[in-house]
């Protein structure tokens, strides 16, 4: 896909200054005297250049692109952009803490649409459905301290050329796999490479880069079946087994050079609590003689056995990351109670405040993810938290609400205020992953400078960088 600079997230325009009153020997002796600088900038640049950046890093000369139906398309030249892959890392962002901060208007966002990206899902797709605002697309992170560059898909594809990225959990971690999928496609499309007919199991791979992207649907992350299909709440009755792995995405990973872990959502559902095939409890059952514990009661247990399942891999050396759940904005009411979301802005960080059972739900996560990250360095394996709660917790108007589906449509459908808008608040989950990832580069080159026992300069520190991720 062919951009202008004026379409790229660094791009800058050129100004052309009207020289037509000037004598002809004047441009004449001008142009000769450009033309050698140019001759001689081009030759030094072309043997400085491979010092630096190393041929294999640059990206092939083509890209496949695919229809909604995962097929292949078009074939048409990557064009190379030497600006976005240069990556600058400021020193402050060790200080700074880009996970808290607050919401700032954004005029140039979004950055894709429901029409030139195909990867929206239905129920996510706020503008075909109506949406009649346009002002919740139209905002970026700002951390206290320090910025947080908006995404580069130039960049992120070079970074994990010839990597692996798996997005494990439910369908918010979808939702984001999506979103990434949109604004890698200013670049290029993926192919459809999965290994099952099952919608449920993608993997989709971006050619140019020799870069697969995956998602494994667990969304209680250990093995579950649905019991019965009514259930108290209409939603199902689940049996969990929380000490079990959930071999459909356990046996898959040790190929993954990144893993996403998500859930949250699914536990608030009611279930069944299993432990060595007995049953130890349960969520909102309404069974006699079974204790009925809080939804974090099951989602510690289940977490800490995926935990446990990744450390217990030997062939697994990727890097696990958790991110954090997204808080739901359910007002006026429950979900199956006529609640909804119609905010239209975000809120200010000391307007509201994470708590009640959103509270414990986070804190269930950081807990177990600690013992897990204390756990898997034993292995010499790394955790790396993507915490969006706060974040997200500010952007009750970034729900697909009523605007997922046709008002005449004969089904029985809730507003959403789980799931996220595309465009919407969701994209800037990229900003934060393509943040992650410098700042593991940077982490790795510095330990290894380190471990030698030297001290590297700036210019070494960045090669250093690049060669790392």
């Amino acid at each position: 896909m062919k951009l202008t600079s004026a379409e790229l997230p660094y791009g800058k325009n050129n100004n052309h200054n009207n020289n037509s009153q000037q004598p002809s020997s004047s441009i004449f002796l001008r142009s000769s005297s450009k033309t050698l600088i140019l001759v001689t900038l081009t030759l030094i640049i072309l043997t400085v250049v491979p010092l630096y950046y190393p041929l294999h890093k640059f990206p092939s000369t083509t890209t496949t692109t695919t229809s909604s139906g995962g097929g292949d398309a078009t074939v048409a030249p990557v064009v190379y952009h030497p600006q976005d892959e240069v990556i600058s890392i400021n020193d402050n962002h060790h200080k700074c803490d880009v996970f808290s901060g607050e919401w700032v208007p954004n005029p140039d966002a979004p950055y894709y649409d429901n029409l030139t990206c195909w990867a929206i899902h239905e129920h996510q797709n706020c503008q075909k459905y109506g949406r009649p605002d346009s002002e919740f697309m139209k905002w970026r992170w700002k951390p206290d301290g320090c910025d947080l560059p908006i995404f580069n898909p130039y960049q992120f594809l070079e970074i994990v050329r010839d990597k692996s990225l798996a997005f494990v959990g439910d369908s918010v971690g979808r939702n984001q796999m999506q979103s990434l999928i949109c604004m890698l496609s200013r670049v290029e499309y993926p192919i459809d490479r999965s290994i099952t007919t099952d919608e449920n199991f993608k993997r989709w791979y971006y050619v140019s880069y020799n870069f697969t992207l995956a998602t494994f649907w667990s969304p209680f992350l250990v093995k579950a079946q649905l019991a019965e299909s009514d259930g108290p709440t209409h939603t199902g009755l689940f049996n969990i087994y929380l000490d079990e792995f959930d071999e459909k995405w356990t046996t898959q990973i040790d190929e993954f050079d990144h893993l996403i872990i998500n859930a949250g959502h699914w536990f608030w559902r009611p279930a069944l609590y299993y432990v060595n095939r007995q049953v130890v409890g349960c969520r909102f059952c309404q069974l006699e003689n079974i204790t009925d514990y809080p939804m974090t009661f099951g989602y510690r247990k289940a977490i800490r056995t995926a935990f446990k399942a990744i450390n217990s891999r030997d062939k697994f050396k990727g890097v696990t990351i958790l991110r954090t759940f997204a808080p739901m904005h359910f007002e006026g009411g429950t979900w199956n109670e006529g609640g909804d979301c119609v905010r239209k802005m975000p809120f200010k960080s000391n307007e509201i405040t994470l708590e009640g059972v959103n509270l414990e739900l986070y804190m269930t996560q950081i807990e177990e993810y600690r013992k897990a990250e204390k756990m898997g360095k034993k292995k010499g394996l790394k955790y790396r938290l993507l915490d969006t709660t706060q974040a997200m917790l500010l952007r009750p108007d970034g729900h697909p609400s009523r605007y997922g589906h046709w008002p005449n449509e004969n089904v029985t459908l809730y507003n959403d205020c789980v799931h996220w808008c595309l465009p919407g608040p969701i994209d800037t989950w990229s900003d934060f992953l393509l943040h992650m990832l410098k700042m593991e580069g940077l982490r790795s080159a510095e330990e290894k400078s380190h471990s030698r026992g030297y001290r590297t300069n700036s210019r070494v520190l960045k090669q250093k960088i690049w060669n790392e991720i």
